[in-house]
C-alpha cells in the first residue's frame, strides 16, 4: 500500500541525462552528450543514446562505463591566464585554449568560471560545480572583479567620471563600479577598474567609446581572491576558506 504522504510530494524534477552528468561535475554538457551518443551511459540499467533523455536526479541510477555517476567533491582552481589563449575547451578555429595550461595536470574535468578574452590576462577560475560557478558569475550578486588596465593615454580629467557614469554602446549602458589611476608615464598610464557585472569585452568597449586605446588588460582579483605572485600560465587549487569567502 502506498504511503499517503507520497501524494503530497511534488514530482521529482526531470533533466536531460547529459545535463545531469554535467551538474554532478563529471564532464561538460558537450562531453557528456558525446558519452551518451557513444552508448556509454545507462539509466536504470538501460543504455540511452539521447542526451536529453529525462532523468530524475537522485532517484534514477545513472552509470557511465558501468560506474555509478556520483556527485564529485567540489574543486576550484585559479589560473594566471597568459595573453593569446581563448577561454574554451575546443576552438573551431584551432586556436590555443586555456586548457593548454592544464595539460598533464591529472585534474578531473573543470569548466571555466566566466571568461577572459584572447587578448586579456590574469585571474581565471575553473570549477567542476556548475551551480557554484553560476553564483560566482551572476550579474549583480557575484563578487566584484578588479582589473589593471594599461591605456595609451590618460585623457582629460573627466575620463574617470565618464567611466563611472557610464556610456551607451550599441544600445547597452556600460559603466564600471570604480576606477582610479595607479600610475602614469610619458606614453601610457595604468588604471584600476572594478566591475560588479561582467559583460562581453566590457572594459575594452567602454574605453573605446571614450576614445582610449587599451594596451593590456589584466584581471588581478575576484572578490577577496587576489592573483598575487602566481606565475603566468601556472595554476593552484583554492583552499576551502578561499572558496567560502568567494
Amino acid at each position: 500500500m502506498n504511503d499517503p504522504s507520497d501524494r503530497d510530494r511534488p514530482p521529482a524534477a526531470r533533466h536531460g541525462v547529459a545535463r545531469v552528468l554535467s551538474k554532478l561535475g563529471l564532464a561538460s554538457r558537450t562531453t557528456a552528450s558525446v558519452w551518451v551518443r557513444e552508448r556509454r551511459v545507462r539509466v536504470n540499467g538501460h543504455i540511452v543514446d539521447d542526451p536529453d533523455f529525462p532523468v530524475r536526479q537522485g532517484l534514477d541510477l545513472v552509470t557511465v562505463d558501468g560506474l555509478e555517476a556520483a556527485p564529485q567533491q567540489r574543486l576550484v582552481i585559479m589560473l594566471n591566464k597568459p595573453r593569446g589563449l581563448v577561454t574554451t575547451a575546443r576552438d573551431e578555429q584551432g586556436r590555443d585554449t586555456v586548457y593548454r595550461c592544464l595539460d598533464g595536470s591529472g585534474l578531473p574535468w573543470l569548466g571555466p568560471v566566466g571568461r577572459l578574452d584572447k587578448a586579456s590576462e590574469g585571474l581565471l577560475l575553473f570549477c567542476n560545480d556548475p551551480a557554484w560557478a553560476a553564483r560566482i558569475t551572476a550579474p549583480g550578486t557575484g563578487p566584484r572583479k578588479t582589473y589593471h588596465v594599461q591605456i595609451g593615454q590618460l585623457g582629460p580629467p573627466s575620463l574617470l567620471a565618464a567611466l563611472q557614469a557610464g556610456v551607451d554602446v550599441d544600445g547597452e549602458r556600460l559603466a564600471c563600479h570604480g576606477v582610479r589611476v595607479l600610475r602614469t608615464g610619458e606614453r601610457n598610464a595604468w588604471l584600476e577598474i572594478v566591475l560588479d557585472e561582467g559583460r562581453n569585452r566590457q572594459i575594452r568597449r567602454l574605453l573605446d567609446a571614450c576614445g582610449v586605446p587599451v594596451l593590456r588588460l589584466v584581471r588581478v582579483a575576484i572578490g577577496t581572491l587576489e592573483l598575487g605572485a602566481l606565475p603566468k600560465g601556472r595554476w593552484r587549487a583554492l583552499t576551502d576558506a578561499e572558496i567560502e569567502r568567494l
